[in-house]
């Protein structure tokens, strides 16, 4: 089963990918490795979700954010490289939480990415990962995320 016939058995419904915030590129092929951007969480409607993790989003909804991220993630593979069945292995997680100073569950949240990697590439989706607390994220974001796949030529 390709990994697009997987999404869809799931249900899971890949966001749109829109033009990069900056001066920037959404994803960066060198050699076997996909180094993506860093991304937010969007509703499907395209709306930021914002709010600081510990105070006024708890870390069961900052999960669920993350695990939007992890969509925008697949949609910009899946854009760059025609189809997601050329990932061989998800490698690298750098998950950013915009938390309070006193909040340190910060594995927790970007869980809901990792989790969904796993999900979607199953063994190939167990990756190496950081999961840090940040003072600021870009219009206040709760999470930012950024990955590196590896890819078939």
């Amino acid at each position: 089963m390709s990994i697009e016939d997987r999404l869809a058995a799931a249900g899971i419904v890949l966001p749109p990918v829109g033009p990069p915030m900056g001066s920037y590129v959404h994803a960066v092929r060198s050699g076997a490795l996909l180094t993506l951007a860093g991304k937010g969480p969007q509703t499907p409607e395209g709306q930021h979700l914002v709010g600081l993790v510990g105070a006024e989003i708890d870390t069961e909804t900052a999960k669920t954010h993350a695990r939007a991220t992890g969509l925008m993630l697949l949609a910009v593979a899946q854009q760059e490289l025609g189809s997601l069945d050329r990932v061989t292995r998800v490698v690298k997680v750098l998950g950013l939480v915009r938390a309070t100073p006193e909040f340190g569950d910060h594995p927790a949240v970007i869980n809901g990415c990792s989790e969904l990697f796993l999900e979607v590439f199953g063994e190939r989706g167990r990756h190496a990962r950081s999961a840090v607390g940040m003072g600021g994220l870009p219009i206040g974001i709760t999470v930012e995320i950024e990955a590196i796949f590896e890819v078939a030529p």
